[in-house]
């Protein structure tokens, strides 16, 4: 692949890869860091991308291996106990919708990682059970598992009943979560 083609590919992926990236860490600052080492990576390993297959897949797949790469290093340091970082990073929206924001961020950052991925991949992110248990490495039957079992989590850390329609019903509040993944009001 010629690196200016690359580039170019490379460069229409970042927004997708910083949702994906904010998705995991929850944090803005960790999730531009993931984001540029996935880059950094991918760039020092063009070589390695094989021409014709999917570069998003192939971005997504390197920043989950870097994202669960530092989650085990992070196990030496000191994590934000009080949360009194991570609070400083939300603000609760002006607007209204079926879903309030920071009450589904809120029950979105309580689920077990391997949920929350596998929500945003396939909920936000629009990606098919195939693409997603490509970037997950893992099989359709899993990321199926892994959707209803979060999909059932949130309905019930929101009392949303099963009859009830578990999506973002206004512009306002998908826009938001689609241009950066939740992480403004």
């Amino acid at each position: 692949m010629d690196r200016l083609d690359a580039k170019t590919e490379l460069t229409s992926h970042m927004k997708v890869l910083r949702a994906f990236a904010m998705s995991l860490t929850r944090n803005d600052a960790a999730a531009d860091d993931l984001v540029q080492d996935t880059v950094l990576k991918a760039w020092s390993n063009l070589d390695k991308f094989q021409e014709g297959t999917n570069m998003r897949a192939w971005l997504f797949t390197i920043l989950r291996n870097t994202f669960y790469s530092n989650r085990r290093k992070a196990v030496r340091e000191v994590e934000d106990v009080t949360g009194a970082i991570t609070e400083s990073l939300s603000v609760k929206p002006a607007h209204d919708g079926r879903l309030q924001l920071a009450e589904f961020r809120a029950a979105l950052a309580e689920l077990p990682v391997e949920q929350r991925e596998v929500l945003t991949l396939i909920g936000v992110l629009q990606y098919s059970y195939e693409e997603a248990a490509d970037v997950c490495g893992v099989k359709v039957g899993t990321i199926k598992s892994r959707l209803n079992r979060g999909r059932e989590a949130l309905a019930i850390k929101m009392q949303i009943s099963s009859t009830d329609r578990m999506e973002i019903t206004d512009a306002a509040t998908h826009a938001v979560v689609a241009a950066s993944s939740g992480t403004a009001a």
